[in-house]
């Protein structure tokens, strides 16, 4: 008896999870995407094919540029997840 409600519920949760999970991801790609566009600095083109001098220097974040760079990990991190358990279930 407690078998048969205990799988009810989550049977339940999964469905629901199901219905929400593609929401979920798209939620996470835009604020994913938001949060890797408001790390670009000034560089311009030259600093992504290594023509920039100063990239190669040593740089500490602080204060809002370390959050948003943590944030975007975080981020990254749910969204593997969310992508994997959509694929699961």
């Amino acid at each position: 008896m407690l078998e048969a409600s205990f799988r009810a519920i989550v049977e339940r949760i999964m469905t629901k999870l199901i219905a929400v999970l593609p929401y979920l991801e798209i939620a996470l790609s835009l604020l994913l995407i938001i949060g890797v566009v408001l790390q670009q600095r000034g560089a311009g083109l030259g600093g992504a094919f290594g023509g920039d001098n100063f990239a190669s220097t040593f740089y500490k974040r602080r204060g809002a540029e370390k959050f948003l760079f943590n944030a975007s990990i975080v981020l990254a991190i749910l969204f593997v997840l969310t992508a994997v358990a959509g694929f699961v279930f």
